[in-house]
């Protein structure tokens, strides 16, 4: 898997429960996790969570090993040797499998993914709501002209086009004349307008960042040196203006850490197993 791209397509829910002391032993509980996603076998490994699953026939997947998985305990699919279905599982996490604890389960409800892009434009809608300023220059051309132009200054921050506004009017979705550029740009925003409107005469959005587009770009490598084997996948928001890194268990010690040397808000630690409620 491209971890810089790997988006975490999960058919896997999961949550974590924290350690708990026994009264009556007066000793720390094993921590344990639930998950919910495909179970599948084959290809060479054993048992294993899937973290993404590819659309082959037989399915294909890589992710969790599990221990304690007796496919005859369950009903399940099979062909050419590939054994698979969808279950809840509980269980032990010990850094590099998940040992069940109890009989596999239906599946829970998939959860929504932590940190989906939003493309909302974050400039207030003109009056009149989004339209060319000049149609002339609501082109094609002059919109890649622009985003061509925004990319070449040392303080650009990103660059994405907002169709939000758009609803039910898919017809239109590829006219340039009903997009809204979105710019983003570190420092001084002065200036930085009146300089795309000399190409572009379309719907414009311009707003600061704290960080550019390449200092986003180094931070998010550093994080994949830094995390190793503990990271699962890491993105960078254009929007949001941060890279996510998606961890086996995301603690608060690692949390202070990546604060400590990437600065505040620059990146967003999501935890594959996350706190059961």
């Amino acid at each position: 898997m491209n971890r810089r791209t790997a988006a975490f397509g999960l058919l896997t829910t999961l949550a974590l429960a924290g350690c708990g002391v026994s009264e009556a032993a007066g000793t720390v509980s094993p921590t344990r996790y639930e998950a919910s996603g495909t179970v599948l076998e084959g290809g060479g490994h054993g048992p294993q969570l899937c973290m993404m699953v590819m659309e082959s026939s037989p399915p294909q997947c890589g992710g969790l090993d599990l221990a304690g998985w007796d496919w005859n305990k369950v009903g399940h699919k099979s062909q050419s040797g590939v054994k698979w279905g969808e279950y809840r599982v509980v269980g032990t996490w010990d850094g590099a499998r998940l040992t069940l604890t109890e009989p596999p389960g239906a599946p829970a409800k998939a959860a929504a993914l932590a940190h989906e892009e939003d493309l909302t434009s974050p400039c207030p809608a003109p009056e009149g709501g989004w339209r060319p300023v000049d149609p002339a220059k609501a082109t094609q051309r002059a919109l890649d002209e622009a985003m061509a132009r925004a990319g070449t200054a040392q303080e650009f921050a990103g660059a994405w086009l907002d169709q939000s506004h758009m609803k039910g009017q898919q017809s239109e979705a590829n006219d340039p004349r009903r997009l809204v550029l979105n710019l983003k740009f570190t420092g001084d925003l002065s200036g930085r307008e009146a300089w795309i409107r000399e190409v572009w005469g379309g719907a414009l959005c311009v707003s600061g960042a704290a960080r550019s587009q390449s200092e986003l770009e180094a931070i998010q490598r550093q994080v994949e040196a830094e995390l190793g084997d503990r990271l699962v996948s890491a993105s960078s928001s254009v929007r949001g203006n941060q890279v996510t890194a998606q961890v086996w268990v995301a603690t608060d010690e690692l949390r202070r850490d990546l604060e400590a040397r990437h600065g505040a808000g620059a990146v967003v630690l999501d935890g594959v197993l996350r706190p059961v409620g």
